[in-house]
């Protein structure tokens, strides 16, 4: 039982015999404390139950959890690969009580643990105690037989835990081993306690107090106990080592660096193996929970472990990116008690080849200018600040990365003139950002952004975080507070809301925090980074610097992601379907439906449309995982993805690849490759169903599709069904003969509507009209005139009245005034052809028209037409066609 991933097993399985819950690792980012950068100890997922805030349905629990320590306060990063216990990432092992056991049971479950399952000889083991905890002292000689010089009374704060200046706290106890007197070292309190010999494997925190102020500290009703054990510490316990990058889950990665770089992982070199190794961990498991590197917040401490350990992959000799080789290596030996590292492994590896390929055009250039600027520095000068800002603005070279470069020289950085020239290039940003137009309403953005720096985006892992309230703004202006029933706009430095982007909209929900609650109607982003809350104060008063619960509307996010996701699917089912000219051109992704526009010449026929979407559902039905990648944008587009319209990318693109294409000769490889920053399901059925429920134009060569998913689309084909149904009902018919009973109805219609026109226009034809005669014939200046008004003849019609009343005269002229329903008129006038040299009917329209209320008219000689608004006129029009023949 001396492997790691055998200790980390018999850990849990051991609590879990012992009543405990064994609840699965938290991410790397914390999600209910917006103080911390990391992780960094495996009572932060806890951090609420201990308080009463949450209530969980267990009482005591255990865990391995992942923990990251590189940045803030707890920051081993300079000092790993150059000890022997220092590192970047590591596993905690733990288990807690909430108000359940206490210190008897605690100390009583780890020496059992440490002495009985692992076997640990008893006489190599000592233990420090809180100077003024008689009771954990007395628990230890009665639990584990251990006499006065083997429990050491520490009087300081290293053996009493607090969450924070107030809050949950109380005392510890340290459990140590001793390696023996061939290790140089001394125990706990001695001057030599910093040595090897005696290490400290787990620490047992007693939360029993509550601190109410620097001078007030009460018992808590019910104490707690929180206990920690690195996984690397006891297994070279264990392995029989005093060196944690002797053990076997470290040495597996060292080989693995060895092997590809032929350098002796125990020779002279052998703090670039460890920095490997251990970067490698912290880097894999960082970007399997979201973080991905970036010139900000956690996205930079990531960028500079890696780049660290690729400094040190090109010490060893490495001409190629080495990292992303070792990954396979680091997922097949910790991928079964971490699966989410199975999960990104594609998304690891691409993120670590990208950042290395770029990190070493930027190493070589800048390493070959520093080289020339210090030529003539000696140990102890210093590099000119400004030079080493030239290198970090031009070059892309940090100074974290040149301080590094010269410290083996012995030559510093003048830090002090390298952040004056910083301050100098934000103002001149500032300069001019406020000079430009349109923005130049929007400044205060600039300085949020300069004060607070950017929001860091949670929402691909979770829809749940904390964060802090870093600005608020109303009205325009920064304020310190949001009262009760107004709105504004809200800042955090971290947040699961997604920002509108892309085609997709902003999340709502709650942000809500000790006297408050604001819903958030709206998210979106300001100057590429700064994610901007549209907020409703319900309740108390949104004040700047308090922490916040940050909830993403679940139900609402949920669906956003199956249209995003579809939006996707559909695309490439038009281009199969439609021809490789289809491209978008502008989408709308909403909780109810999506909206898809497309590069395409003419309409899409019913037949494309079904053949579209049979396509889409096939892909939803395979119900294969969603894979995002991190690449560079050219790579990406090279690659075959395909980007969005109108987006805009920076250096590095999230790449979203979903579904399998069945057939052809792209069979096995993904259905669906796009550049997106958009939030997506994780699997492809998770979509539903895709169901078109719109085709039209919307601009010369685009055309508009929409579409609804899941459950939208499940109501629409209901209610679709509901309404067939009833229309079979009405025609006294089966559902499946519908079409036949409809399309002879529709033929029936027709042919009424014909018999119909026929009729009226006989009966138009046979008199009663408003000319007054039987015929309504006259003569006008020796020619025969038939002039009439009609009602209820269609427009379409009267020519053919016209040519019936040229017929009937066999020479003269014929005026007919039609008047419609809303009582506007038409009227047409003929002349037969022996006429057409004295009469023109264009003319003679013309006149009819005017008198109508219209204007113009056209046609022929022998046929014309026009029409007016007054369709009372009606005789007024026809006069007017008698005068113009006299």
């Amino acid at each position: 039982m001396s492997g790691v991933n055998q200790i980390r097993s018999a850990f849990l399985n051991y609590f879990a015999k012992n009543g405990h819950e064994i609840v699965p690792s938290s991410p790397l980012v914390p999600r209910n404390d917006p103080t911390l950068m990391f992780t960094n100890a495996g009572m932060v997922q806890f951090k609420n139950v201990f308080t009463g805030v949450e209530k969980r349905p267990y009482t005591t629990a255990t865990t391995a959890q992942k923990v990251v320590r590189a940045g803030g306060k707890h920051n081993d990063l300079d000092n790993v690969g150059y000890t022997a216990r220092h590192h970047t990432f590591f596993e905690m092992l733990g288990n807690f009580s909430f108000g359940d056991y206490f210190k008897e049971r605690a100390i009583e479950l780890a020496w059992n643990l440490i002495t009985k399952e692992y076997g640990l000889p008893a006489d190599r083991l000592l233990v420090t105690v809180y100077s003024e905890d008689e009771d954990a002292a007395a628990l230890w000689r009665k639990i584990a037989g251990l006499s006065d010089d083997k429990i050491i009374r520490i009087p300081t704060s290293d053996n009493f835990w607090q969450m924070g200046d107030t809050g949950p706290c109380g005392p510890c106890s340290e459990i140590f081993y001793d390696h023996g007197p061939h290790i140089p070292g001394g125990p706990p309190g001695s001057p030599d306690e910093d040595g090897d010999r005696f290490i400290e494997i787990w620490n047992l925190v007693f939360m029993q107090y509550e601190q109410l102020s620097p001078e007030e500290r009460v018992n808590l009703p019910r104490p707690s106990i929180d206990t920690g054990m690195g996984l690397e510490r006891i297994a070279a316990v264990l392995q029989g080592t005093h060196d944690n990058y002797e053990i076997d889950t470290m040495r597996l990665l060292t080989g693995a660096v060895e092997n590809l770089t032929n350098v002796d992982a125990k020779g002279p070199q052998k703090a670039s193996h460890r920095v490997i190794a251990d970067h490698l961990r912290a880097s894999a498991f960082l970007v399997a929970d979201g973080v991905l590197p970036s010139n900000e917040g956690r996205g930079y401490v990531l960028r500079r472990i890696m780049r660290r350990a690729m400094r040190h992959a090109q010490l060893l000799g490495s001409r190629e990116p080495l990292m992303h080789r070792l990954v396979h290596t680091l997922v097949r030996e910790m991928g079964e008690a971490y699966p989410e590292l199975n999960r990104a492994e594609p998304l690891i590896r691409e993120t670590l080849e990208l950042e290395e390929t770029r990190f070493r055009k930027t190493l070589e250039r800048g390493l070959g200018i520093l080289d020339e600027e210090t030529k003539a520095l000696g140990r102890g000068d210093e590099l000119s600040g400004e030079t080493a800002f030239t290198l970090y603005d031009t070059y892309g070279f940090p100074l974290d990365l040149t301080q590094d470069a010269l410290r083996s020289r012995g030559i510093g950085v003048d830090v002090s003139t390298f952040n004056a020239a910083m301050e100098r290039q934000r103002e001149k940003a500032r300069a001019a950002w406020a000079g430009s137009g349109e923005a130049a309403t929007e400044t205060v953005w600039y300085g949020i952004r300069d004060a607070v720096g950017a929001t860091e985006f949670l929402g691909y892992e979770t829809e749940k975080a904390e964060g802090v309230v870093a600005a608020l703004v109303r009205e325009g202006k920064r304020v310190d507070t949001i009262g009760v029933g107004d709105t504004g706009l809200l800042v955090a430095n971290q947040t699961p809301f997604y920002a509108e982007s892309g085609g997709q909209v902003g999340d709502t929900g709650i942000i809500a925090g000790a006297g408050f609650r604001a819903r958030v109607t709206n998210v979106e982003k300001k100057l590429g980074d700064l994610w901007v809350h549209h907020v409703t104060v319900e309740d108390g008063h949104l004040v700047v610097g308090h922490p916040a619960e940050f909830t993403v509307d679940h139900v609402r996010r949920a669906t956003i992601r199956a249209h995003h996701s579809a939006t996707h699917l559909l695309h490439e089912a038009l281009r199969q379907v439609l021809g490789d000219h289809v491209a978008q051109k502008g989408s709308l992704v909403a909780p109810d439906r999506l909206r898809f526009d497309i590069s395409h010449q003419k309409p899409i026929t019913e037949e494309e449309l079904g053949r579209v979407e049979a396509l889409t559902n096939a892909l939803v039905l395979q119900n294969e995982p969603v894979v995002t990648k991190l690449m560079g944008v050219d790579d990406a587009i090279a690659s075959g993805a395909r980007a969005l319209f109108g987006e805009k990318y920076g250096e590095e693109v999230r790449v979203v690849s979903m579904g399998t294409n069945p057939d052809g000769a792209l069979a096995g490889k993904p259905y669906s490759i796009e550049l997106c920053g958009g939030t997506h399901v994780t699997r492809t059925g998770e979509i539903g169903m895709v169901s078109i429920v719109g085709e039209s134009a919307v601009a010369a060569g685009v055309r508009r599709i929409e579409a609804l998913t899941g459950e939208a689309a499940r109501r629409h084909l209901a209610e679709e069904s509901k309404a067939l149904h009833g229309v079979a009902g009405l025609l006294k018919t089966t559902v499946d003969e519908v079409p036949g009973r409809i399309a002879a109805l529709v033929e029936e219609r027709r042919k009424l509507e014909r018999d119909l026109a026929e009729a009226r226009k006989k009966l138009a034809m046979g008199g009663g009209g408003a000319g007054g005669g039987a015929d309504d014939v006259r003569e006008v200046a020796g020619v025969k005139l038939m002039a009439r008004a009609v009602e209820g003849v269609a427009p379409k019609d009267l020519k053919s009245l016209v040519d019936e009343g040229k017929r009937r005269l066999g020479s003269g002229i014929v005026a007919i005034v039609g008047v419609s329903e809303d009582g506007k008129a038409g009227v047409v006038v003929g002349v037969t052809e022996d006429l057409t040299e004295r009469y023109d009917a264009v003319a003679l329209v013309r006149a009819a028209s005017e008198a109508l209320g219209g204007k113009g008219g056209g046609g022929r000689r022998d046929m014309a037409q026009a029409g007016g608004p007054d369709g009372a006129k009606a005789q007024a029009a026809l006069d007017a066609v008698v005068a113009a023949l006299g």
